[in-house]
C-alpha cells in the first residue's frame, strides 16, 4: 500500500497543537470542521493526480522531476527554491512550537530544547538520510496516537464543562471567518502540499495507482478525525471555567492551558511525546532540504556532505527567526500565499491541450501572484507598507476584515492573470521576430509525442504494473535522497 498515510503524519509536527486549537476557539466548530477537511481531503488529489504525473514523468520521484521535463531547467531552480523556502519555514514552525511547549509546560526557557532537537536531528540524519527518517515515522505514528489516546481519556475524566457557556459563547454558531476559511484553508493546505517532498516520494514510489489511491482514501479519513480531535480541545477549554480568560489571545496555546487542569504525571507523559513527535517531523524537513538541494539544485553534482553541511548552517537562522516567531499559523500562512500563486500556472502544463505553456509563463506567474498580494493590500489597506505586510500577513488570518481572504483570492487569480500576460508577451514577441526574418510561426505547433504519451495504453497498463513502467519487471528503484546517493527502496 502507497505511504500516503505515514507520509502525512510526518506532517504532524507539534505546530498542529497550536493551530487547530486555535482555529476552534475563534471561528469555532465550523472554523475546527474546514481547517480538518482541508488539510485531509488534500491526500485525494495525490491519488488522481499522481499517476497522471507518473504516467508523463516516469523516471521521476519528485514533482521537481517533471517540472524539468516539462518546462525546462530555469523553471524547476525556481520551483526548487520555492520549495526550500518553505521547508525553511516549515522548520521554523517546528522549532517555534517546541520553544512554546516547553515554556507552556514547564514555565522553562525552550531554548536549550531547541538547540538540543536541532544537534540530534542533524547528527543521526547525516549519518543516515531518509532511511532513518522513515524509521522516525513508525515514531511519530505512534507517539499521535499515543497523544491522542490519553489527551482523550484523561480530558474526558478530569476536565469539567460548563455546559451554559456552550451556547453563550458563540463556537457553535457559523461567522464572516468560517465562512472564508471555506476558501482560504482549502486553496491554502492544496497547493502547499505540492511542495512538500514527502508526498511525492510515496506517490512515485507506491506499487501501483491502486495501492495509491487506497492508502490516500485511508490516509484521508484518519487524518481528518485525528485533526478535529486535536482541535476540539480548544472548544474544551473555551467551554471549562477557569482555563481560558482571553479566548483571542490565548487560543493558540487553549490545548496546554487545558493540560495544566490534568495531574502531573499526564502532562509529562504529554511532554515526552510532544518532543518525540516534533524531533520526528523536523527530522523530515531536514531530509528532504537536503534532497531538494542536493538533486534539485546541484543535480546530485556536489558532495552530499557540502550540502549537509549547508543545511546545518541553515539552522543558525532557522533557530533565530523560530526564537522570534510565536505565530506558528503565521508562519504556515506565509508559505501558503508562496504555494498559492505558483502551483496554479505550474499545473497547467498536465493539460496536453496547453502544450505552448511554457516555463516563462509559470516563473512570471508565480512571481506575479506575489505582486498581486501586494497590489491588493495597497489599495485594499490605502498603504504601500500594509500592502507589504499582507504577504506575511502580519494580521494574522483573524484580522476582522477580508484582508487575509483578498490575499488568498489575489495569489492564485494574480498568478495566472501575470502567466496569462506573459503569454501572450512571449506569443507576440516570437510572431514579430517570424515575420520580420520571414520565417515560420511555430510558438503554437504541437510537440513530438513522449514514449509514454505515444502508447497511452500501454503506459496505463505499466503504471498499473509499476512506477510508471519505465523499468522491467513494471518496479521502480526510487531515488530518496541525492539521487540514489544514500537509499533506494523498492
Amino acid at each position: 500500500m502507497a505511504g500516503a498515510m505515514p507520509t502525512k503524519l510526518r506532517s504532524l509536527g507539534s505546530g498542529i497543537l497550536f493551530t487547530y486549537p486555535e482555529i476552534s476557539t475563534i471561528a469555532g466548530v465550523q472554523g475546527l470542521v474546514v481547517y480538518s477537511l482541508s488539510s485531509g481531503l488534500p491526500l485525494l488529489v495525490f491519488g488522481w493526480l499522481g499517476p497522471v504525473i507518473r504516467r508523463k514523468c516516469p523516471e521521476g520521484f519528485v514533482l521537481t522531476e517533471w517540472t524539468r521535463a516539462r518546462y525546462g531547467t530555469v523553471t524547476a531552480l525556481y520551483l526548487s527554491l520555492m520549495t526550500l523556502i518553505t521547508l525553511f519555514l516549515y522548520m521554523v514552525a517546528e522549532l517555534s512550537a517546541l520553544q512554546q511547549i516547553i515554556t507552556a509546560l514547564t514555565g522553562l526557557d525552550g531554548l536549550p530544547a531547541v538547540i538540543v532537537e536541532c544537534v540530534i536531528t542533524t547528527i543521526y540524519t547525516s549519518l543516515g538520510g531518509f532511511r532513518v527518517s522513515f524509521i522516525t515515522d513508525n515514531i511519530q505514528g505512534a507517539m499521535v496516537l499515543g497523544l491522542i489516546i490519553i489527551g482523550v481519556i484523561t480530558v474526558g475524566v478530569e476536565t469539567k464543562i460548563d455546559r451554559s457557556m456552550i451556547a453563550s459563547s458563540g463556537l457553535l454558531d457559523s461567522s464572516l471567518l468560517g465562512w472564508q476559511l471555506i476558501y482560504i484553508l482549502p486553496v491554502a493546505v492544496l497547493t502547499n502540499d505540492f511542495f512538500l517532498s514527502g508526498f511525492w516520494l510515496r506517490t512515485f514510489a507506491s506499487r501501483t495507482d491502486r495501492d495509491l489511491k487506497i492508502g490516500t482514501s485511508i490516509a484521508t479519513v484518519v487524518v481528518t478525525a485525528i485533526l478535529v480531535l486535536v482541535g476540539s480541545t480548544g472548544l474544551l477549554a473555551a467551554w471549562a471555567p477557569g482555563v481560558l480568560s482571553d479566548p483571542a489571545a490565548e487560543g493558540s496555546i487553549s490545548f496546554f492551558l487545558l493540560l495544566e487542569q490534568l495531574p502531573a504525571w499526564v502532562v509529562g507523559i504529554v511532554l515526552v511525546m510532544v518532543v518525540a513527535l516534533s524531533t520526528s517531523a523536523f527530522d523530515s524537513v531536514q531530509s528532504a532540504m537536503v534532497s531538494s538541494g542536493s538533486n534539485d539544485l546541484f543535480r546530485n553534482k556536489l558532495g552530499l556532505w557540502y550540502i549537509r553541511a549547508a543545511v546545518v548552517l541553515v539552522m543558525v537562522p532557522v533557530v533565530v527567526v523560530a526564537l522570534k516567531s510565536p505565530s506558528v499559523l503565521q508562519i504556515y500562512l506565509i508559505s501558503d500565499l508562496v504555494s498559492a500563486s505558483l502551483v496554479p500556472v505550474l499545473v497547467l502544463g498536465l493539460w496536453d491541450k496547453l502544450h505552448f505553456w511554457q516555463g516563462f509563463e509559470v516563473v512570471v506567474g508565480g512571481l506575479g501572484g506575489i505582486l498581486a498580494v501586494f497590489v491588493f493590500g495597497t489599495i485594499y489597506y490605502g498603504s504601500a507598507l500594509a500592502g507589504a505586510k499582507l504577504i506575511l500577513l502580519e494580521n494574522g488570518l483573524y484580522a476582522d476584515d477580508w484582508g487575509a481572504f483578498g490575499a488568498f483570492v489575489a495569489a492564485p487569480v494574480g498568478g495566472l492573470l501575470f502567466g496569462l500576460a506573459a503569454l501572450g508577451l512571449r506569443l507576440s514577441v516570437l510572431y514579430a521576430r517570424a515575420r520580420y526574418t520571414g520565417s515560420r510561426f511555430t510558438a503554437l505547433d504541437k510537440p513530438a509525442p513522449r514514449a509514454a504519451d505515444a502508447d497511452p495504453d500501454a503506459a496505463s497498463v505499466a503504471g498499473e504494473r509499476g512506477v510508471g513502467g519505465a523499468y522491467a519487471g513494471g518496479v521502480e528503484p526510487v531515488s530518496v535522497e541525492a539521487g540514489g546517493k544514500d537509499v533506494r527502496f523498492v
